[in-house]
């Protein structure tokens, strides 16, 4: 017995490509293959009785009508569902950045829709799928954060939604959305965390510690008229005898201070911890100390080096300079050559002829390595306050305080003690130079360069 109608169905239904050459939005459902695996044993049956065989013919009729209707319902509406996607101008590079779809529903019934957005490759995001029911006639908003760990450009692509009808046999895509690129700049959410606190003089928060000031700043502001409580050895006496009543003196901060992050981009800050380089949490950190530098009246600049010097932005105080600033640190990149410091030396020798702050931030796995460079560290401090910022292994600090239960585990733990023990030397060898240091964990890295520059003003370093 010949069962053309069966041939027919199931050339359609198993090469499914030619459908989708035909109808590229168009997908068959689970719904449609269970009813075609029914129809399979309906006319398999009909080889051993002729009714099973008219009742197939009746059944794969009906099974076409259906998906026709199907069809009719999802195509006959051409715009069926509308939908954009909305972020920021900009991402910030290892926070956590928002990112919303508004889609809204141009049915005339309510439907579900499965949501895959084209996130850029750089996250490596494969598994991508929101699900979300719409009434008709409405707009949903669907919400995701995106975490980038790199700096540059991140290519959008569309936003593909998979919708059926009540009956569900089909399946249509609708690609909503335009391509869109959007650049990752380094942590500007981090930058107005602390620029709100600076502002409202609440720094002492969120882990930054209070600075005693030790003696007294030495910038005249203006005279004031005394009242209780204002130290006394601060009158103005010649002002007294003008006025004829108590007058005292009033001192604010020095300003326009020059405060330097110079940011090492050699080999050593290739190295990630929590999936961002040292190099990433260096250019942070910069980001934010230069902004609290600024809101503070000092003077931010920047120098990045490798083998060499590749950029320099001197400091000043224009209205501009931020902006520079973090156009600067979004080019930044790092490679693999030996880090320059008589480069940086000569560069700063030649350029900076001010006494300034210099944030160094770099990284120091041995003694033996900073003994390389103390020579030209020790000849940049004589006429600049230095502090040199290098990292802390927190994997290795993980293992030494994990019990060893094995042999090969002691030989790990022995290990990771020494590169600690080296990496404590390393602070005492820069202080007995003169040379402040900061030995921090990368996450900590912004509070505590933050700190510092907070205890150097109270103490009239700079």
């Amino acid at each position: 017995m010949k069962l053309p109608n069966l041939h027919f169905f199931l050339q359609i239904a198993m090469n499914s490509t030619d459908m989708k050459l035909k109808f590229p939005d168009l997908f068959f459902t689970w719904r449609t293959y269970i009813l075609v695996i029914a129809l399979v044993f309906v006319y398999l049956l009909g080889f051993f009785n002729d009714a099973f065989y008219r009742g197939g013919n009746l059944f794969l009729l009906v099974i076409l009508g259906l998906i026709a209707v199907d069809f009719l319902i999802l195509f006959a509406n051409r715009q069926g569902l509308t939908g954009s996607r909305h972020t920021t101008a900009r991402l910030s590079n290892g926070d956590e950045n928002q990112v919303h779809i508004d889609i809204r529903n141009s049915y005339l019934f309510p439907v579900k829709v499965i949501l895959i957005d084209e996130i850029p490759i750089q996250f490596q995001v494969r598994n991508f799928e929101k699900k979300v029911r719409i009434p008709a006639g409405e707009t949903k908003k669907v919400n995701y954060q995106l975490k980038p760990f790199e700096r540059g450009e991140y290519h959008f692509g569309h936003i593909n939604a998979f919708t059926r009808s009540p009956l569900g046999l089909i399946e249509r895509r609708l690609k909503l959305g335009e391509r869109s690129m959007l650049p990752v700049y380094p942590s500007f959410i981090q930058m107005r965390k602390y620029e709100l606190l600076a502002i409202s003089n609440r720094l002492i928060h969120t882990g930054i510690k209070k600075i005693r000031r030790i003696g007294n700043t030495t910038e005249f502001d203006h005279i004031k008229e005394y009242t209780p409580g204002d130290d006394i050895r601060t009158i103005n006496w010649k002002a007294v005898a003008r006025r004829g009543k108590l007058m005292v003196n009033r001192y604010q901060d020095e300003k326009a201070q020059p405060v330097y992050s110079i940011i090492d981009m050699g080999r050593a800050m290739k190295m990630p911890f929590e999936q961002l380089a040292l190099l990433d949490y260096a250019i942070n950190s910069s980001l934010v100390i230069s902004n609290i530098a600024y809101l503070k009246s000092d003077k931010p600049g920047l120098i990045t080096f490798s083998e060499k010097v590749h950029s320099y932005v001197p400091a000043e105080r224009r209205g501009s300079q931020m902006h520079r600033i973090m156009e600067t640190l979004y080019n930044q990149k790092t490679n693999f050559l030996e880090s320059g410091y008589e480069h940086l030396y000569a560069h700063i020798k030649t350029n900076i002829t001010h006494r300034s702050l210099l944030l160094l931030f770099t990284n120091f796995e041995t003694l033996s390595g900073l003994k390389r460079q103390l020579k030209h560290l020790r000849n940049i401090a004589k006429n600049h306050l230095l502090v040199v910022i290098f990292f802390e292994n927190t994997e290795l600090h993980t293992l030494i305080h994990k019990d060893a239960e094995n042999t090969q585990e002691i030989y790990f733990k022995t290990i990771a003690e020494k590169f600690e023990l080296e990496k404590k030397l390393i602070t005492k060898e820069l202080t007995a130079y003169g040379i402040q240091s900061i030995y921090t964990a990368p996450e900590n890295l912004s509070i505590n360069t933050i700190n510092k520059y907070l205890e150097l003003k109270a103490r009239n370093l700079i």
